[in-house]
């Protein structure tokens, strides 16, 4: 609940943000002089990049929030069985062993989507943000064809 709070202020906080750029973008496109409109182009892409981004980021948090509850539902959700240092550093030892345990179920059955969000899991808990983001932005898409086919 307060990673919620958090990510809700952040994007009233953007939001604000690409409002007041949206609007000074605007008073530089009606400017007379040629140099303001041109910045004014340039704010008006920088406002379009970070609506894409803002909004690129929400559709990936709900959908693997989405792929979470669906896993809750049938109970397989993966344990976190990872001992953790008071600073909150995983053991590196069992991270790696859950990593292992969870590429193997992706290699075995890689039309599932349930085995990469797992995996996507393993390699968040292992610090592997990027992979972690990428593996769960697969299951994401594999989970939304299998439910339009």
């Amino acid at each position: 609940m307060k990673a919620k709070i958090w990510t809700s202020l952040v994007i009233l906080m953007l939001t604000i943000f690409l409002g007041a750029a949206g609007y000074n973008a605007w008073r530089l496109l009606t400017a007379e002089e040629t140099a303001a409109k041109l910045i004014g182009v340039g704010a008006v892409l920088v406002v379009a990049l970070g609506v894409w981004v803002l909004l690129r980021e929400l559709l990936f948090g709900l959908g693997s929030e989405r792929l979470g509850r669906i896993l809750a539902e049938e109970g397989g959700l993966p344990e976190d069985t990872v001992e953790r240092s008071p600073g909150g550093r995983p053991n590196r030892e069992q991270a790696d062993e859950q990593f292992r345990r969870y590429a193997t179920a992706a290699e075995a059955t890689p039309e599932d989507w349930r085995s990469w969000f797992r995996l996507s899991v393993a390699y968040d808990v292992a610090a592997d943000r990027a992979r972690a983001r990428k593996t769960m932005r697969k299951a994401i898409q594999m989970q939304r064809a299998e439910a339009r086919g």
